[in-house]
């Protein structure tokens, strides 16, 4: 019997294979946790490399370019989803982008000024095709109001954050204490095995991966040249700009900000396009993303102010043994490991007993616990010794205290978007939530830049330039809770609109 096309594209609900999920969930299980191994490793040590290595002073162009470069990675899956969405579909576009993110990572240790920067926008052009269309295709794998959504995606984000648990131990090291160059080339190692590992697992996403309208894609559009090769031209010319923008912060900055705009026009455009239940809860997606960005803003410290911090005011030694700073990148993923089992049977039980918190009240609960873990480090800097140093156990339990936040607020975010958005628009909704992050690490790097003021590379940690961390980290605090207090008297009305109730 011949099969429709809407046939095909129907999610199918009784595959098992995988601890009670769906097979594709394995494959992108692993394809996503590699790609993180590749994105983490590099991660740990580029403010590091930039500081210690480069001589760029603290207080500015590292944490411009840092956050320049984090946001464009998040910036471009709006354009990543939404070119899944109308013509490449999910898989050809996670191929693609793997491909140009493995590029990136060995461009890295290029050792010349130029390729730097290029690197830096091959991993973002990259980014921006990989990382939202493997989490589509996650929400993809399950019918509308399959209650295994919420866990497969906290089971996908474990995954993941196996690759970033390692990454900063092997690649972190490596980079800090034996070479720069060799810790960004297994960095690239861990991202073209994870494209591997999706080129050969492709058979168990089935049709979920495929665009809606194959022939459109291959239809001869410019001379000989079809909407494939016009993407894969179009992304290569964008390398080179988004080179330059971030060689200059400030441009990129002004074009996160201006995707945004756009993305917000657009995201309002769509909602009107909607009628009842699904525009409300495109409303309530909207005003999720605002304390996405929020969160994030505080969060993403940890690439920045946190790194620099460890390596110059904390006291590392275990065992007579100095840790490099660079492996506190694992403390973060360490707890998501953790912890991810137990917020799924925490969620779990509390659903089977009808009080499972909104998602809302998880996002309230995420910012109240960013706050305090920035207060817990405020506190820590009092107590320093007179080598401006503190003892590294308060940065883990500031660690401890933001991701219980993460995991009450990414990977509910992403089931939402996946649950709210309409179907068709899944990719490029999860691209404008990524565009959201993309914004908090332009926040990110304002708050960075303040508390590195005054500090030049190289300089002798005193307690002078540790008193910074404690005024900004204090007025983060405030921030984080007060957000958190106005999203839990929001939350009610989010809940309603959410269940297509005005």
């Amino acid at each position: 019997m011949a099969t429709s096309t809407e046939d095909k594209l129907q999610p199918v609900i009784d595959d098992r294979g995988f601890f009670g999920h769906p097979k594709g969930l394995s494959v992108l299980f692993s394809a996503a946790m590699w790609e993180r191994f590749g994105f983490y490793g590099m991660r740990a040590i580029l403010t590091l490399y930039m500081v210690y290595e480069l001589g760029y002073p603290k207080d500015g162009y590292a944490y411009a370019v840092y956050g320049a470069y984090c946001a464009l990675a998040y910036a471009f899956p709006v354009l990543g989803g939404w070119l899944a969405n109308q013509w490449l579909g999910y898989r050809r576009s996670i191929l693609w982008g793997g491909v140009l993110m493995t590029i990136g990572y060995f461009a890295m240790s290029v050792p010349y000024e130029w390729a730097f920067y290029l690197a830096m926008a091959l991993l973002s052009v990259g980014n921006g095709f990989f990382r939202p269309n493997v989490a589509s295709i996650v929400g993809r794998l399950y019918k509308e109001g399959d209650p295994r959504r919420d866990r497969g995606f906290i089971i996908f984000y474990a995954g993941i954050n196996i690759g970033a648990l390692s990454a900063p131990l092997i690649c972190g090291w490596l980079g800090e204490e034996v070479s720069w160059p060799l810790g960004f080339r297994l960095a690239g190692v861990g991202m073209l095995i994870g494209l591997a590992w999706f080129w050969f697992g492709q058979r168990h996403i089935r049709h979920h991966g495929e665009p809606d309208h194959p022939a459109l894609l291959h239809a001869p559009v410019l001379f000989r040249l079809n909407r494939f090769h016009l993407v894969i031209l179009g992304s290569l010319v964008l390398v080179p700009l988004a080179a330059w923008t971030l060689y200059i912060p400030k441009i990129a900055t002004y074009l996160v900000q201006g995707m945004s705009l756009l993305g917000l026009l657009a995201l309002i455009m769509l909602t009107q396009q909607q009628q009842g239940v699904a525009r409300y809860r495109m409303i309530a997606l909207i005003m999720l993303m605002f304390f996405n960005m929020l969160f994030w803003a505080g969060f993403e410290q940890a690439g920045s102010s946190f790194n620099v911090m460890a390596k110059d005011h904390l006291r590392r030694d275990i065992f007579g043994v100095e840790i490099a700073a660079a492996v506190f990148q694992s403390v973060n993923p360490l707890f998501l490991i953790l912890f991810a089992p137990v917020f799924t049977v925490i969620w779990k039980r509390l659903s089977d007993l009808g009080r499972e918190p909104s998602i809302p009240v998880k996002f309230s609960l995420a910012l109240f616990q960013l706050g305090l873990g920035f207060a817990v480090l405020a506190y820590g800097v009092t107590t320093a010794d007179g080598n401006a140093r503190i003892s590294m156990w308060y940065m883990v339990l500031c660690y401890l205290l933001h991701t219980m936040g993460e995991l009450c607020l990414s990977p509910i975010g992403l089931s939402a978007v996946t649950k709210l958005a309409p179907q068709k628009w899944v990719g490029f909704c999860m691209g404008a939530w990524f565009l959201t992050i993309a914004n908090g690490h332009i926040m990110a790097a304002g708050i960075a830049m303040l508390t590195g003021r005054g500090a030049a590379a190289g300089e002798v940690a005193t307690v002078e330039s540790l008193q910074n961390y404690t005024l900004i980290f204090e007025q983060v605090f405030y921030l984080a809770c007060g957000a958190g207090i106005v999203l839990l008297f929001l939350s009610p009305a989010i809940k309603k609109l959410m269940q297509g109730v005005n």
